[in-house]
């Protein structure tokens, strides 16, 4: 897999956990944005693994600190394992 497919890919994976976990504790998407400080907007590209329509999602360590807060977890319980390895071997 070519890198921005490789970080594509786990941008979708993270947008999959987000909703998996969101829909745990029954909530919607604008009242888990809200209560992170984001618009629903921003966490609906959050859930879908995008930035912008073709780019993989990159969000702010605030915000998706923010969420993680929100939903109760860890970054670590958060982020799907394995992380993807940015030292530029990987990639």
């Amino acid at each position: 897999m070519i890198p921005g497919e490789y970080w594509a890919d786990y941008a979708r994976r993270v947008g999959t956990e987000l909703q998996r976990r969101r829909i745990e504790r029954g909530l919607s998407q604008e009242r888990l944005a809200a209560a992170a400080g984001i618009t629903r907007y921003t966490y609906q590209k959050m859930e879908k693994g995008e930035s912008a329509p073709g780019s993989p999602l990159n969000p702010s360590l605030r915000s998706i600190m923010a969420v993680a807060q929100q939903l109760d977890v860890t970054l670590d319980e958060l982020l799907p394992q394995p992380w993807p390895d940015l030292s530029g071997r990987g990639l």
